[in-house]
């Protein structure tokens, strides 16, 4: 078989396959003896049909449209086998299948046309002595002091409050109902409409303003208990509620009763109701440890990725098709289990309309990813950076042993996701260390959040023990 080579872009080789003439005739009557042995002609016996008859009965195109895919198949599989080509995914027809059945003519040569993918060739114009910028994030002392009080926070004891106005930080019980403010043009004599779901008979509120729509809190502020009072408020726009987002609202309010916190104060008692430790000099010493590597982790991951991004300025390759589609397949599947472990029904989620926007959008991140994995790959060849049989195991015994209680767990393929976890972390670790990353102060480098990180993390730290009062709350509340 006559095979001739050319390069194609994305990562493409195109071939120019021709087959011989004993083949294309092989194959033609290979066809026409078994289609005469399995077609249903009227008259003859399956097997007994005569050649003309059979030409006759199913056509000459049918017939060689037939045998084609087969030469098709087999010509571009013995070719990318003779050249020794190391193709990924299936290869691509080139030539018009019309114009080949044309051409095609048993007992005289077929050429046929077609491209396969093979492995890009990864050119790394620079990899060492790189330049880059990552934020430092800096273990900030008063997470401890906040992680504590939220504690407390959660234990505090209610205490009933006379003689006194509500305040902030209060617990108060009211009841509330909710209208829609009326505009200026708007009948003064109608009867405002009511605020669906905003209503409530002893609905306990804790009185932080940033928990609630503006205005709501602050007009319970100062009352005395048994007092009512109408509250001017205004939902935020945007809100969760787009019916109620920008509206303004009255609030009749009556506070019913007034309770205070009573916490429970920073002492060992404290450290043994909240956690393992027996002192509270070793729990928070504890979350100091805890905090400090939560920053030197942010710190590092930030260089890692400043550094990547870095690189792949530097990285020139061609990617084909099939290692493309391959990466939004893998990330497609990694969101819908994901999201299926979260309860949610993957099945409407990815609907036939939806899947195409998904896969388009997923692209850019996917041509990312595979970049960076190729880079790392060729900076592991280039400098021989091999990670040994001994630290494959090491973390395989770790990560079974962690996972003792899973049933099913392939070896085969942890050793392998270790080994390329283990080499890619070795190849990062090459690159800083012949690299420089500077350290800029957090959030110079991008848009500051609106929420907190700290403060996030914290919320996420401490249990949850108070109860929702109602549903009322998801319509005052906001967010």
């Amino acid at each position: 078989m006559k095979v001739t080579q050319e390069k194609l872009p994305a990562s493409q080789i195109g071939l120019e396959i021709e087959i011989t003439p004993e083949i294309t005739k092989q194959t033609y009557e290979k066809v026409i003896k078994n289609l005469a042995s399995t077609a249903n002609i009227p008259g003859f016996r399956k097997g007994k049909v005569p050649r003309p008859i059979l030409l006759q009965r199913l056509g000459t195109t049918r017939i060689k449209a037939a045998a084609l895919e087969e030469l098709i198949q087999d010509g571009i599989e013995e070719a990318v086998k003779q050249e020794a080509i190391p193709a990924i995914g299936q290869p691509q027809l080139r030539s018009s299948f019309e114009d080949l059945i044309k051409n095609y003519e048993p007992g005289k040569p077929l050429t046929i046309s077609a491209a396969v993918d093979v492995e890009p060739e990864v050119n790394l114009v620079q990899y060492t002595d790189l330049q880059a910028k990552a934020e430092e994030v800096k273990y900030d002392p008063e997470r401890v002091d906040n992680t504590l009080d939220k504690e407390r926070q959660e234990l505090a004891t209610l205490i009933p409050v006379e003689g006194r106005a509500a305040q902030i930080g209060d617990i108060a019980v009211v009841d509330f109902k909710g209208v829609f403010s009326k505009a200026e043009s708007e009948d003064e004599t109608a009867e405002p409409e009511p605020i669906p779901g905003a209503e409530a008979t002893d609905f306990q509120v804790e009185l932080q303003e940033d928990k609630f729509i503006p205005g709501f809190i602050s007009g319970i502020v100062g009352m005395n208990p048994e007092e009512t009072k109408e509250i001017a408020a205004q939902f935020p726009d945007p809100y969760a509620n787009e019916d109620l987002a920008g509206k303004a609202a009255t609030f009749t309010v009556t506070l019913k009763e007034l309770k205070e916190k009573e916490l429970p104060e920073v002492n060992d008692d404290l450290a043994q109701e909240i956690s393992d430790f027996e002192t509270l000099e070793e729990l928070r010493a504890s979350l100091v440890e805890r905090y400090q590597k939560e920053a030197d982790d942010k710190t590092k991951t930030n260089k890692q990725e400043a550094l990547l991004t870095e690189l792949l300025k530097h990285v020139e390759v061609d990617l084909p098709a099939t290692l493309i589609e391959q990466e939004v397949d893998a990330m497609l599947t990694q969101t819908a289990m994901r999201l299926s472990q979260q309860g949610l029904d993957v099945r409407k989620l990815f609907t036939q309309d939806i899947i195409p926007q998904l896969r388009e959008r997923s692209r850019t991140e996917a041509i990312e990813r595979i970049k960076r994995s190729l880079s790392l790959r060729e900076v592991g060849k280039r400098e021989s950076i091999e990670v040994t049989p001994e630290e494959i195991a090491a973390r395989v015994t770790e990560l079974l042993e962690q996972y003792s209680e899973e049933q099913d767990v392939d070896e085969d393929k942890l050793r392998s996701i270790v080994e390329n976890e283990l080499l890619t972390e070795k190849t990062i670790d090459w690159l800083l260390e012949h690299s420089s990353v500077e350290l800029v102060p957090e959030g110079s480098l991008s848009p500051i959040e609106e929420t907190e990180a700290a403060e996030s993390d914290a919320d996420a730290d401490a249990p949850q023990t108070e109860e929702e009062n109602s549903e009322a709350s998801t319509e005052v509340t906001e967010g």
